[in-house]
């Protein structure tokens, strides 16, 4: 018992006399940082609250995390609230994705929309899958058809991780969808997979360029010989960015990224806010000729809709050079679109977002006689089935997204993914971080989202009285207008 006593009494000194240290350092700690905020410069509030200041920046970074779980409602949030993130991660795991007890969603929000729901709707067992649809038919030597309405945007390798292209390319083939690369160029993670692959062509030229960084007609053969290679877009401009260059930085730029797209390991990888050899309509129809006629396979080119008085122009060119010059598809990106970085300022009020933008698209298409030679695809957070369905109805014959996807392999809007510290391992190099994301069960998640996207837009066209997504017009739906009430999509 004295034994016991004894080894107590000490366990109790050495307890106490490390006590006293601790509070020593820490007293120490705040004698440093309150040195440190009084003389500093730079920060009003730790140079009049030393200390106590340096609360309110953890508080306001913390805020951001804490309002998306326990403050913020379930449509409040942007750029993608939690009902709309929700569906995609239930429809991802394949779960059940039903409700109860009536929607959390107001019926009255200028800009939503509403289905008219038919008094004799399709029946199941009539409804049929999607329709085929063949863009570059008669023009291109190997046109692409296909029946999938819902594919992955272009995202490149170097702004995602292998792993996440890795799961987006074999979940992409599981799901019977393409996947467009992104301006980053062609890696063996887009190919491993086996998907559809639609290669963006950006205003830096990656992938295809030569040593001055001009197109290089060679290079564009070898990325053209890949069988899985269907289609190549010309990246005018993004949701994110309209006018200006995409942005990767220079610590996610490591050799193998740097090799792929033919610039330097190491440093910023910055893109010109435009095509130095597409000045005008002409020399865009150029390219685009070019491209076909190097490569073999359709070609078309993406935009944000801004100044539209060109779209004119564009349609009248095509008429006067024969209506083979025209492009073979326009991507139509939304100003609220956008998975890479940008200044705040183009981000937030440059550009159209895609609800003014697609149906003026459509119409001026339509107006000139062009819309069945040029098919639209449409991006631009169409995330969730009414979303596409909505797209569809307007006219868009493909809907692609890419945050849509980001959130069928994990991703929580941590809105890090300008930075190297995605915490799911999506955005990121850090190869600590990558093994969070196991690609065949990350795979399976991007199949099955694609799989029941289409299905649930298959539903809402049931609803509606036609047997498949591709029959939903514009009198199938209503949207609010700014006092509330519902007018149809025709006017």
């Amino acid at each position: 018992m004295d034994v016991m006593a004894s080894w107590a009494t000490h366990l109790l000194e050495i307890s106490a006399a490390l006590f006293i240290f601790l509070l020593g350092c820490l007293f120490l700690c705040i004698i440093y940082l309150y040195i440190r905020d009084v003389t500093q410069t730079k920060q009003a509030i730790r140079r009049n609250y030393p200390v106590v200041g340096r609360f309110r920046y953890w508080f306001e970074h913390m805020g951001e995390f804490f309002r998306q779980y326990f403050f913020a409602q379930d449509r409040d949030e942007l750029p993608f609230n939690r009902a709309q993130r929700s569906w995609v991660y239930r429809a991802a795991k394949n779960i059940d994705s039903t409700v109860a007890f009536g929607s959390t969603r107001p019926l009255n929000q200028p800009g939503d929309v509403i289905f008219l729901n038919c008094p004799f709707p399709t029946l199941s067992e009539d409804a049929v899958p999607a329709s085929a649809v063949t863009i570059g038919e008669g023009v291109a030597r190997v046109p692409y058809t296909t029946s999938s309405i819902f594919n992955i945007s272009g995202m490149s390798f170097g702004a995602l991780s292998v792993p996440a292209v890795l799961s987006l390319s074999k979940g992409a083939k599981k799901a019977g969808v393409w996947m467009n690369t992104g301006e980053g160029g062609l890696s063996p993670y887009h190919l491993e997979g086996g998907a559809d692959i639609v290669f963006q062509i950006g205003t830096a030229k990656y992938g295809v360029r030569d040593e001055n960084g001009e197109l290089s007609d060679e290079r564009l053969k070898a990325i053209a010989a890949h069988q899985q290679v269907r289609m190549f877009e010309i990246k005018m401009s993004q949701g994110a960015k309209p006018g200006k260059g995409g942005i990767l930085p220079g610590n996610k730029v490591s050799a193998e990224i740097a090799a792929i797209r033919g610039i330097l390991e190491g440093e910023d990888s910055i893109s010109p806010n435009g095509h130095k050899d597409i000045r005008c309509v002409d020399d865009l129809l150029d390219m685009i000729d070019r491209i076909r006629q190097v490569t073999g396979k359709p070609v078309g080119f993406k935009m944000v809709l801004g100044a539209y008085g060109w779209l004119d122009e564009l349609m009248l060119t095509i008429h006067s050079r024969g209506i083979s010059s025209a492009p073979d598809f326009i991507t139509l990106d939304s100003a609220d679109g956008g998975t890479g970085a940008a200044p705040q300022s183009l981000m937030d009020f440059m550009g159209l977002p895609i609800k003014r933008s697609l149906p003026m698209l459509v119409d001026k298409l339509e107006s000139h006689g062009l819309k069945q030679r040029v098919k639209v695809i449409v991006s631009g957070k169409l995330v969730n089935p009414a979303e596409v369905a909505w797209a569809m109805c307007i006219g868009a014959d493909f809907i692609t997204s890419a945050r849509g996807f980001m959130f069928s392999l994990g991703c929580i809007q941590a809105l890090q993914c300008n930075k190297n510290t995605c915490p799911t391992g999506i955005t990121t190099h850090d190869r600590k971080l990558h093994k969070g994301l196991v690609v065949s069960d990350k795979a399976e998640r991007v199949a099955h989202y694609a799989t029941n996207l289409m299905y649930e837009v298959g539903v809402i066209a049931r609803a509606c009285g036609v047997t498949e997504p591709r029959k939903l017009k514009r009198f199938h739906a209503q949207l609010i207008n700014d006092r509330g009430l519902p007018q149809s999509l025709d006017e």
